[in-house]
């Protein structure tokens, strides 16, 4: 699918990677809408981007009913918000476990079946669903933020089998670490020792690709953390002692603390 001339819907622009997604969507000719809670921040983002802004909390059922209705007309969703949600389950509220499920895996659900149906009308489409590799293997304290991002990926590669020959493409992308944005930018932690990290452009880079060659699955990681990640899926005991032996669990602590306001 072309991006330009497109409409796009992209959520979670005031975040993480949303800025950068939304950059190379601007220059590739899409026409722009950006959503997100906090309405200073997607004011100033939409004014970068040259883009609609509708301000929605992702938690709220009834914001997500609204932005789809006033979005209708979108040919390319880009799901990318998500809470960080790090930390043990016994240290979340029942509330703050509702609003990551909401906002990490009931929304883009949502978002996907109220805008599918136009799009497999006018016979043209692609929803692009931004999880992580934590969606492949855990680690600890990411229970409930692997619990959404396993479910998100299940949803997404099935939904692209439901829409297979309506026009209308699926696609996953799947950043490992990230350096320059997101979490380890945002709370200040290094990356696990020896752990190689990639740059925001790469998963740009992803997404882009990911529209334009209907891909199916896209994880933008090195080499051996893809690997990792790929043995960790299918021997996950191995994989928990691996991590216990590497002393990985001792960046564990700054992120939870650093990410603990954004529950």
């Amino acid at each position: 699918m072309r991006i330009a001339g497109s409409t796009v819907l992209l959520t979670g622009v005031t975040g993480g990677l949303g800025l950068e997604i939304g950059r190379r969507l601007a220059a590739d000719g899409a026409g722009l809408t950006v959503t997100g809670r906090r309405a200073d921040a997607l004011e100033a983002a939409a004014k970068d981007l040259g883009a609609r802004p509708v301000v929605a909390d992702l938690a709220v059922a009834e914001d997500v009913d609204r932005l789809a209705a006033e979005c209708a007309d979108t040919d390319l969703l880009i799901a990318n918000a998500a809470l960080p949600s790090s930390g043990d389950l016994l240290d979340y509220t029942p509330e703050q476990i509702d609003r990551a499920l909401a906002v990490n895996l009931r929304a883009p659900v949502q978002l996907a079946r109220r805008l599918a149906p136009g799009m497999v009308e006018r016979g043209r489409g692609h929803i692009v669903f931004v999880g992580s590799l934590s969606g492949k293997a855990t680690s600890r304290s990411t229970s409930l933020y692997s619990a959404t991002k396993f479910g998100l990926r299940g949803f997404a590669l099935a939904l692209r089998q439901d829409l297979h020959g309506t026009g209308v493409g699926v696609s996953l992308v799947q950043p490992g670490f990230v350096r320059d944005a997101g979490m380890f930018a945002a709370t200040g932690a290094d990356a696990p020792g020896g752990v190689r990290t990639v740059k925001p452009a790469q998963v740009v880079g992803a997404v882009i690709k990911a529209v334009e060659r209907n891909r199916a699955e896209i994880n933008v990681a090195p080499v051996e953390l893809k690997a990792l990640s790929a043995i960790a899926g299918q021997f996950p005991a191995l994989a928990e002692r691996v991590q216990r032996r590497s002393g990985a669990h001792r960046q564990v602590g700054t992120i939870v603390d650093a990410q603990r306001s954004k529950r």
